[in-house]
């Protein structure tokens, strides 16, 4: 018996991804786990497992296809001779299967109209019950109990698609309104640019497109204030240099960002606020009891942030090892999506390529970040002596959400970062 398979859903505000690898072919035997694909969706590339086991009958996909929720990955054809391995294969005469993993929260409704599973099926555009749908819409739509005739549909000619039978069962689960679609980007009208010369045109990357998407929201959405000052890193970097042998021993590197990581985390636990977030539509704001902090890394396919966990449980030398670890993945493309969700608090270093301030952009719902360029040496004057000598100072911008931190609580954060670098003592009397 052939059954079809699927895409499943792939993470919270996930509708599409584009397939970047086919790990099977026709004539393959499947067994249940065994990855089929590679999917990209925004930043990160998923591997997709099978959740049946069979032998591979047809291939719906190829490398580029860019898939939606509910379209056919590949049809299995039940294998002849040893039984199938342990998966969750469909009942016999089940007919096209819908893995499990689409409807991770929608359990029958309550009161809604029963469709018996044996209910004729009509062919793609059938109408003659009203209702334009596809088969495997109307299936879904009998196992989470609802009725199909119910469900308005926001396709051509009113079609129906799973997105709108989950969007209706959501709607009755929770009581609330339908959810607003996905944000979509404000685009200014284009002359035509061929008028004046040759041009050459390319699509824009996945990780292009989710980084336009998002950074488009936070900065129209966020009312930014960014805050500027520089430390003196004389007296840190000559320490930093003189560890390093001891960091690379143990596989990592000891970057100014790994022992930033460690002096933020100590200051926003004197100043939680910065690592909260703004829920308007109750009128909260959001402490968090973990310290969470994303670093923005460059890559080949555009900005990552992947984020590492409880900070402030974990020494310097434990921090750089796992950033780098974080950063050599997230460059090779292998970050899973978990490694870039649940930030309180983002850095981004620009001091690798140069430059000193800028004025980065909040990634929300995060209300904070900070942005560090390159250090250099500076005439510095002062002190017992009041004589001017050459100092190393770091250009610090702190880039934050003034619907809740005033000015004069960044200017405070700012300045506990800059003597902490100055003065690390500071981290184990405060922090």
């Amino acid at each position: 018996m052939a059954r079809v398979l699927y895409l499943p859903e792939l993470g919270e505000n996930i509708t599409e991804g584009e397939v970047v690898r086919v790990r099977v072919a026709v004539g393959d035997i499947v067994t249940s786990e065994q990855p089929l694909l590679e999917i990209e969706t925004g930043k990160a590339t998923i591997e997709l497992p099978s959740h049946e086991a069979g032998v591979v009958a047809e291939l719906h996909v190829k490398e580029g296809d860019k898939l939606k929720i509910g379209d056919r990955i590949l049809t299995f054809s039940d294998w002849n001779g040893s039984p199938i391995p342990p998966g969750r294969a469909s009942p016999k005469g089940a007919g096209p299967l819908l893995p499990e993993a689409i409807v991770p929260s929608l359990a029958p409704i309550p009161g809604a109209k029963a469709v018996s599973p044996e209910s004729p099926r009509p062919q793609v555009g059938d109408r003659s019950d009203g209702v334009a749908a596809a088969p495997s819409v109307r299936r879904f739509a009998r196992e989470i109990g609802v009725d199909i005739e119910q469900v308005k549909g926001t396709g051509n000619n009113d079609r129906l698609s799973i997105e709108d039978v989950k969007r209706f069962a959501r709607q009755i689960h929770t009581g609330r309104a339908t959810p607003a679609p996905p944000y979509t980007l404000q685009t200014i009208a284009l002359p035509d640019f061929t008028q004046w010369g040759e041009i050459q045109k390319e699509s824009m990357t996945n990780v292009r497109i989710a980084t336009a998407e998002h950074l488009s929201r936070c900065w129209s959405g966020i009312p930014h204030v960014t805050q500027f000052d520089k430390a003196d890193v004389t007296s840190l970097e000559a320490l930093r240099k003189r560890l390093v042998p001891r960091v690379e021993a143990a596989g990592g590197k000891l970057t100014l960002t790994a022992i930033l990581l460690k002096i933020l985390a100590a200051a926003l636990k004197v100043y939680p606020k910065f690592a909260a977030s703004i829920d308007l539509a109750r009128r909260e704001i959001i402490y968090k009891k973990y310290i969470h902090l994303g670093v923005a890394v460059d890559s080949e396919r555009g900005l990552l942030v992947p984020v590492m966990r409880d900070v402030d449980q974990k020494n310097i030398l434990q921090i750089a090892i796992e950033l780098t670890s974080l950063s050599q993945r997230a460059r090779a493309g292998k970050l899973r999506l978990e490694e870039m969700q649940g930030g309180t608090f983002t850095v981004t270093n620009l001091g690798g390529i140069g430059g000193s301030f800028f004025t980065p952009i909040i990634n929300g719902p995060e209300v904070a970040i900070l942005g560090i360029g390159r250090a250099g040496m500076e005439p510095s004057c002062g002190g017992k002596d009041a004589l001017c000598a050459p100092r190393k100072m770091l250009p610090l911008s702190l880039s934050y959400d003034h619907r809740l931190i005033d000015g004069a609580d960044g200017a405070r954060f700012l300045r506990w970062i800059v003597e902490a670098i100055q003065e690390p003592m500071l981290i184990s009397l405060e922090g």
